[in-house]
């Protein structure tokens, strides 16, 4: 039934410890901006985030400063995948389902983290990163390149996960055969379960059963 999996990198792949959202929080009080509400912000573009939460669209120097930052906290505490979820992605893969992540992350930070991960060769089909398309969730358009990147021609055919309500809204833009909310990130059930969805697991580690 399902030709490919898409999934989302921070707190749906990889526990990186809310560490995206403090770089994006402290980088925007650095300008002298309010962070109240970074939360907002899950899995969107992270040029887009800080650029509205400063009210300006000029925000490149935010945004290096944003890596930096970033760059410095996973040094100091490195990002890890969640449980069992390599495992999950070696299953699919042996089934023969293709794997794909997707990211509000630019490509910069997504090779430095699969760097760390030791996910650079041979563990996905395609990795599609914000930058690459002309807008971030919740547009579908990450879902669609990592279609043509994997040669996946049926939307119906896909499964989309993310621990993010704009993941979902994402996958349902899509129009994916399943679009999955997983509570291995840190937004909850309830919050989830206000978007549409096809199903809520504990974890990605629990797809394959699913799918079986």
């Amino acid at each position: 039934m399902i030709d490919l999996v898409v999934l989302d990198i921070a707190g749906t792949t990889v526990q990186e410890h809310g560490l995206v959202y403090q770089a994006l929080a402290d980088t925007v009080i650095a300008a002298g901006g309010s962070a109240d509400d970074v939360g907002d912000w899950m899995g969107a573009d992270k040029y887009e985030a800080i650029s509205s939460m400063l009210g300006r669209s000029d925000v490149d120097a935010e945004f290096a400063d944003f890596h930096e930052r970033l760059a410095k906290y996973y040094a100091e505490t490195p990002p890890t995948p969640i449980p069992g979820v390599p495992e999950a992605l070696a299953q699919l893969r042996s089934n023969g389902v293709k794997v794909a992540l997707t990211t509000g992350f630019d490509r910069p930070i997504v090779d430095g983290l699969l760097d760390v991960l030791g996910w650079s060769e041979g563990v996905l089909d395609a990795v599609v990163c914000v930058d690459d398309v002309k807008a971030g969730r919740p547009a579908p358009y990450m879902i669609f390149t990592a279609m043509e990147l994997t040669g996946v021609r049926d939307v119906r055919r896909v499964l989309t996960a993310g621990d993010t309500v704009r993941d979902l809204e994402a996958g349902n833009n899509a129009g994916a055969g399943f679009v999955v909310g997983v509570l291995s990130g840190s937004q909850t059930a309830e919050e989830l379960g206000a978007a549409q969805h096809t199903h809520l697991l504990p974890s990605v580690a629990d797809i394959p059963a699913l799918l079986a």
